[in-house]
C-alpha cells in the first residue's frame, strides 16, 4: 500500500484531502501542519508522495523540496498545490523537484484521478 504525505497548513484543506484519500482506500495517508513538519517527516519516514502547499508557515513547500535530501526526492513523487500558477512559479517548483503542479482550486476527483496515475 503507498504512502502519501499531506502538508497544508489550512486545517480544513487538509482534512479534505486526507478524507479524499483515505475513502479511496488505497494509500495510507499521513499530515504535515507546515514545512518544518513536513520536511521532518520526509526526512525521517518512507513515502511514495508527497502533496505540498506552496505557502505554509515555517517553509514554503519550494522550500521543503530545496531542502529535503537527493535520496527522498528519488524514492518520492514531490507535489505542489498552489493557488500561484503563473509560469515562471512552476518553473520554480521543476528546478526543485517538483514532478507534478496542481493548481487550486482543484476537485477531489481530479486529485484522485492524478495521484492514481503518478503513482502506476
Amino acid at each position: 500500500m503507498s504512502k502519501i504525505l499531506v502538508a497544508d497548513d489550512s486545517d480544513i484543506l487538509r482534512m479534505l484531502i486526507v478524507d479524499t484519500l483515505e475513502e479511496e482506500g488505497e494509500w495510507v495517508v499521513e499530515e504535515a501542519e507546515d514545512g518544518r513538519e513536513a520536511l521532518n517527516k520526509l526526512e525521517t519516514g518512507i513515502y511514495d508522495l508527497a502533496l505540498l502547499d506552496y505557502m505554509m508557515p515555517e517553509m514554503t513547500g519550494i522550500d521543503v523540496c530545496e531542502k529535503v535530501s537527493p535520496a527522498v526526492k528519488e524514492q518520492t513523487k514531490l507535489v505542489m498545490l498552489t493557488a500561484k500558477a503563473q509560469e515562471k512559479d512552476r518553473q520554480e517548483a521543476r528546478e526543485a523537484g517538483i514532478v507534478y503542479f496542481i493548481p487550486k482550486p482543484f476537485s477531489p476527483e481530479e486529485l484522485v484521478r492524478i495521484i492514481k496515475e503518478l503513482l502506476s
